[in-house]
């Protein structure tokens, strides 16, 4: 294919839905979110989701936005699959399929206000509270945190706050930590995706922009998890819990806005 074929076909189905700024700032902002989950253990996906909110309508956002972050967990799980707790998600995959399913079937008769200030508090509570007793890390409540958090994830986008503050209340290592957290994400957002492909959502039409985003994303993880070799296991822990904490607030926010 020659540059003006190039062109021509990049006009024609890779700018069909956006516009090319839109296009080079949503690749751009892939790759640098993805990098920060890499290197701090959380706060892409948000990011990601405040920057597609912004020049996206909003009906697209949380399909988009879990087709991407799929790529974008998909990508750090497999880069660092030697550190995966496989026996922590054993027992978090029933209960997301679990809670994709209920969410599926059900409205939400909670208020966003309500649903963002009760994530929030116990992103909080997970950060600097006491550490959950070990009945809650167990099998059974490993179960209840995935079901809850992947109902959540069809309708406030960003689950993965609450999920990560979960999970890296078992372990130390951050490897383990970013390793396990990217499949817990990539079975939530491989759910919700069915669901909205189930009912309809045109996701062939964003294919260009989604296949671009996905390599831009890959590309921050690579490199995201090379910088993560030079970051002490402290440092790593006290800017995880400062940038859920962060997001946490975030959410407070939002809930007095939507109040």
């Amino acid at each position: 294919m020659d540059v003006t074929a190039f062109l021509v076909w990049f006009e024609t189905y890779a700018l069909a839905t956006t516009s090319l700024n839109v296009f080079v700032i949503l690749v751009a902002v892939a790759c640098f979110t993805s990098f920060t989950t890499a290197v701090f253990g959380a706060g892409g996906g948000v990011m990601m989701l405040g920057a597609m909110a912004q020049v996206l309508p909003p009906q697209v956002i949380i399909p988009l936005h879990g087709v991407v972050q799929l790529g974008s967990n998909s990508g750090r799980a497999l880069m660092s699959w030697r550190y995966i707790d496989w026996r922590l998600i054993s027992r978090f995959l029933p209960g997301a399929f679990v809670g994709i399913l209920l969410g599926s079937l059900l409205l939400v008769s909670l208020t966003p206000s309500t649903i963002y200030l009760t994530v929030a508090l116990f992103i909080l509570y997970l950060c600097w509270g006491p550490k959950l007793p070990k009945l809650v890390l167990g099998t059974l409540g490993t179960g209840i945190a995935a079901a809850v958090t992947s109902f959540l994830t069809l309708f406030i986008g960003a689950s993965g706050p609450l999920v990560a503050a979960f999970i890296k209340q078992m372990h130390a290592c951050k490897f383990t930590t970013i390793a396990t957290f990217a499949v817990a994400m990539t079975s939530q957002h491989l759910l919700k995706i069915s669901v909205f492909y189930q009912v309809g959502f045109p996701l062939l039409d964003w294919l260009p922009l989604l296949v671009c985003m996905i390599l831009s994303g890959a590309i921050g993880t690579f490199v995201g998890l090379k910088v993560l070799k030079y970051v002490s296991d402290k440092s790593f822990h006290r800017t995880f819990n400062l940038i859920l904490t962060g997001l946490a607030l975030r959410m407070i926010w939002q809930a007095w806005d939507v109040y």
